[in-house]
């Protein structure tokens, strides 16, 4: 038995919850994986998991060992890094998730420069708006807006982005502008709004004006769950939005988009990049979250500056 693989193999079983993901991250067959992880029990001579026909779960032991194998496995992956990056450069695959807007207009025209510099990572960009589980879904590190929940998952504060109020000339004929947050609630207006997935709950916006803070949930004809889209919908005058500043800008001086609500701020939202601790010791992983924190430090109309 290769111990080292059957350590791997078990790892990834404990992350991705099931044989046949493990199977697809490793590149191995399934049976091979399963043979792997009897070895490693009839060797320790104890059970680590508990298999079912629909989930695999961790025995207490099997924990322990989890725990214990992936700071080894971390340990040789830094070793192996430490030793060949001098020679030759990060390399391998990166696997990223981000949004829409995030990918379209920050990531993707950036990258460039850093494919350039690191000509041996290969990036494989997933762009959604669903928070996918970095474990399970074997993703690298997420770029993602909002609160962290996932305690397990470090996360980099990237800054608050600047969001602004505002909607299409052609919405502005029909409904006139709104002059208080609280008339996108109301009869007179409609907003475009954005639901979560998978909940479908539709979020609210919250708007300040001094120490006055109030939160909205818009009515309009349409809900989202994807940025570009929304966007989409507010230019088609379907009803007021509340996007990024870096989104709306282009819109803003070609007179596409109007701003709207002025001396009410839309709460500025924080956004983070997210990664598996045990990732964080991956040379590639190292250079692109510099990369991001650079890239991200020095877009000026992207991020809420106090006063």
């Amino acid at each position: 038995m290769d111990r080292f693989a059957a350590m791997e193999a078990f790892v990834r079983v404990v992350e991705s919850g099931t044989f046949t993901k493990a199977a697809d991250a490793l590149g191995r067959p399934k049976a091979a994986v399963t043979r792997l992880i009897q070895q490693l029990e009839a060797q320790l001579r104890v059970k680590l998991l508990h298999r079912t026909t629909r989930r695999v779960t961790v025995t207490p032991e099997g924990m322990t060992y989890y725990q214990q194998a992936l700071r080894l496995l971390g340990e040789v992956r830094n070793l192996e890094a430490t030793l060949t990056q001098t020679r030759r450069g990060p390399r391998g695959r990166l696997r990223v998730e981000s949004s829409g807007t995030i990918s379209r207009l920050l990531l993707v025209p950036a990258l460039p420069s850093f494919c350039a510099r690191y000509p041996q990572l290969q990036i494989e960009l997933g762009v959604s708006d669903r928070v996918v589980d970095l474990l399970s879904d074997n993703v690298d590190c997420a770029i993602r807006g909002g609160g962290v929940k996932d305690e397990s998952l470090v996360a980099r504060h990237l800054g608050d982005l600047d969001y602004w109020a505002c909607a299409s000339p052609r919405y502005l004929e029909r409904h006139g502008p709104p002059h208080h947050p609280l008339e996108l609630a109301g009869a007179s207006h409609a907003m475009v709004s954005y639901f979560a997935s998978p909940s479908g709950k539709q979020l609210p916006f919250t708007f300040q004006r001094g120490a006055e803070r109030l939160e909205v949930q818009g009515r309009g004809p349409l809900l989202l769950n994807e940025t570009n889209a929304y966007l989409a919908a507010g230019l088609a005058g379907l009803g007021v939005m509340v996007a990024p500043r870096f989104v709306v800008e282009p819109y803003l001086a070609t007179g596409e988009l109007v701003p709207v609500l002025e001396g009410w701020q839309p709460e500025a939202r924080p956004i983070f990049l997210v990664y598996p601790p045990a990732r964080q010791r991956d040379a590639g992983l190292r250079v692109f979250i510099d990369w991001v924190v650079e890239l991200f430090a020095s877009r000026t109309n992207v991020w809420r500056r106090d006063g």
